[in-house]
C-alpha cells in the first residue's frame, strides 16, 4: 500500500512540475500588459482578454512562421527517417568490412552537440551556394536527426526475426521489398518514436534558424518568437500567446500518434 502511495506521489509532483509552467504561459496570454506589469491578478486571469491572440494574427507574421516551422519540421522529420532507417538496416543486416565501426562513428555523431557543427556546416552551405531558403534547414536537420533515427532504429531492427527476412527473399522478394513490406512494419513503434523526437527537435531548433536564414519571410517559430524580446524588454502577454500557440501542434502530435505506439506495440505482442 505505502509503494502505491509513493508511486502516486511521484507521479502527482511529476505532473506538477509539467502543469504549472504551462499553466502559467496560458494565465499570462489572457492577460493585459496592465495586468502583467502590475502583477494584478496573478494567479487567475480576471477579467481575461484575447488581444494578445489577436494581436498575433493581424500585427505579425505569426501564420507565416507557423507555415515555415510545419514545412521545415515535417520534410526534415521525412528526410532524416528514410535515411536513417536506410543506415540502420544496412547495418543490422548486411555484412561489409567496417560494419562495427561505422555503427560506433554514427553513435558517436549522435554524442556531438549541434552547437559545433553549425560553423563547418554553414562554409559548406556558403560553398555550394545553398543557404537562406527552408531548403537549407531541411539539409542542415538531418545532420544531428539520422545518428539518433540510426542508433534507435537499430535496436528495433536486430529485434526482428530473420528468419521473416529470408523466407522474403527465397520466395522472390528483394532486399528493397523486404525492408518496405516486412521490416519497417514491424519496426512501426520505433519509426514513430523516431519520428517523434525528429519533430519536436525540429520544430523548436533556434541555433540553426537564426544562423542560416536572413530573410524576414522564412524565418521559424522559434527565431520568430525572438521579435517580442526587444533590448532587455519583453511583451510578455504577445510573447505567452505565441508560446501557447506553438506548444499547441506538437502537444497534438504527441496525444494524436501516442495511442497509435501504444497499439502498434501490443499487436506485435499478440502475433503468431
Amino acid at each position: 500500500m505505502s509503494g502505491r502511495v509513493l508511486r502516486w506521489l511521484a507521479v502527482g509532483i511529476l505532473l506538477f512540475l509539467v502543469a504549472v509552467p504551462l499553466y502559467w504561459i496560458v494565465v499570462t496570454s489572457l492577460k493585459t500588459g496592465r495586468q502583467i506589469l502590475m502583477s494584478q491578478a496573478i494567479y487567475i486571469a480576471k477579467p481575461f482578454t484575447l488581444e494578445n491572440y489577436t494581436y498575433l494574427f493581424e500585427e505579425t507574421r505569426f501564420v507565416l512562421w507557423l507555415r515555415n516551422s510545419a514545412v521545415t519540421a515535417v520534410a526534415s522529420t521525412m528526410l532524416s527517417l528514410a535515411i536513417g532507417a536506410a543506415g540502420a538496416y544496412a547495418l543490422t543486416r548486411l555484412r561489409f568490412a567496417g560494419r562495427r565501426a561505422f555503427g560506433a562513428l554514427v553513435l558517436i555523431t549522435y554524442l556531438v552537440p549541434p552547437g559545433l557543427m553549425f560553423i563547418p556546416l554553414y562554409r559548406t552551405l556558403i560553398q555550394i551556394g545553398y543557404t537562406n531558403s527552408l531548403g537549407t534547414l531541411i539539409v542542415a536537420y538531418p545532420t544531428f536527426l539520422v545518428p539518433f533515427v540510426t542508433w534507435l532504429l537499430m535496436g528495433f531492427f536486430r529485434s526482428i526475426p530473420r528468419e521473416l527476412e529470408e523466407a522474403a527473399l527465397v520466395d522472390g522478394a528483394t532486399r528493397l521489398q523486404t525492408l518496405w513490406r516486412i521490416v519497417l512494419p514491424l519496426a512501426a513503434p520505433g519509426l514513430l518514436a523516431a519520428g517523434l523526437f525528429c519533430f519536436t527537435l525540429s520544430w523548436n531548433e533556434f541555433l540553426y534558424a537564426l544562423i542560416f536564414i536572413a530573410d524576414d519571410g522564412l524565418r521559424t517559430l522559434p527565431v520568430g518568437l525572438s521579435e517580442f524580446v526587444v533590448s532587455d524588454f519583453a511583451f510578455w502577454g504577445q510573447l505567452m500567446a505565441a508560446a501557447a500557440l506553438a506548444s499547441l501542434p506538437v502537444v497534438l502530435v504527441y496525444i494524436y500518434l501516442h495511442k497509435y505506439m501504444v497499439g502498434g506495440l501490443t499487436a506485435g505482442a499478440v502475433k503468431g
